[in-house]
């Protein structure tokens, strides 16, 4: 799962591994950034600098354990939907540091943080499909606000209810306008394939869906023809995407050993 540079917090970090996923944020300020040592002891040959002075910048994992329970079921319970993560982590990034929930989550998502540091600053490749994938995510808020142009996009209702509707009505319209541009795209491959042009995957990998120049959006809205069913949607496309399928590395499988 990616995410942007605000993604960067260990509460984030913490609930984001608890729940299965593999949070990597692209990170611009990783100069500025604390690496986490797993023990006093714990030295590094090469990046030892990365994690300040030594015996500072220590996990506590004491905390953890004893705190392992409380953990899992805050974990479980934003699962099984009995608490939203938005409250959760709204309520943590307000946290005090005597708050039991707050600091647990801080301790483990220093650990998570720091990993990922280390696969990030070690990686090439993966630097670069986290770049690419932010980029994208950045492209589609650029063009669901373009598509809610009403209001200067501004949401003026004050209520909960009434704002949750709009945005997602916002979001029906940007993926309705999406999926019509990829069946346009896909249709364009079909010919040119037909033609005998060959289609390279790499090409089709910086195709953005995210095309706007050939949508009216002022004007007639008809809705006469709401009621007529569609044609069967044929995904498929006659091109290996299998090369831009590589998997992201593994993490690190010791926490703890010489680098």
């Amino acid at each position: 799962m990616r995410a942007d540079a605000q993604g960067q917090s260990f509460p984030v970090f913490a609930l984001a591994h608890l729940l299965g996923f593999d949070l990597m944020p692209r990170i611009r300020n990783w100069k500025d950034l604390t690496f986490y040592r797993p023990t006093k002891r714990a030295e590094y040959v090469h990046i030892d600098a990365l994690f300040g002075e030594p015996g500072r910048n220590v996990i506590d994992f004491d905390l953890i354990e004893s705190q392992f329970r409380h953990l899992m079921r805050v974990a479980v319970s934003v699962r099984e939907g009995a608490i939203s993560s938005t409250l959760l982590l709204r309520r943590l990034r307000a946290g005090s540091r005597k708050n039991a929930t707050y600091t647990v989550f801080r301790e483990v998502g220093r650990i998570i943080r720091t990993v990922q540091l280390l696969r990030y600053l070690s990686d090439a490749p993966l630097r670069r499909r986290v770049t690419a994938a932010t980029n994208k995510a950045e492209a589609f808020d650029g063009f669901s606000q373009w598509i809610g142009f009403g209001n200067g996009g501004v949401i003026t209702d004050n209520d909960p209810v009434e704002q949750e509707r709009t945005a997602k009505f916002n979001a029906l319209l940007t993926n309705a306008v999406i999926f019509h541009n990829a069946l346009d795209i896909a249709e364009v491959v079909r010919q040119l394939q037909e033609e005998g042009y060959i289609i390279d995957p790499e090409d089709l990998a910086h195709i953005s869906p995210y095309l706007t120049e050939h949508i009216r959006r002022f004007g007639e809205y008809s809705t006469h023809e709401l009621g007529i069913q569609p044609e069967a949607y044929d995904p498929h496309l006659d091109v290996d995407f299998s090369p831009l399928r590589g998997n992201d590395p593994p993490a690190p499988d010791g926490y703890g050993q010489t680098a």
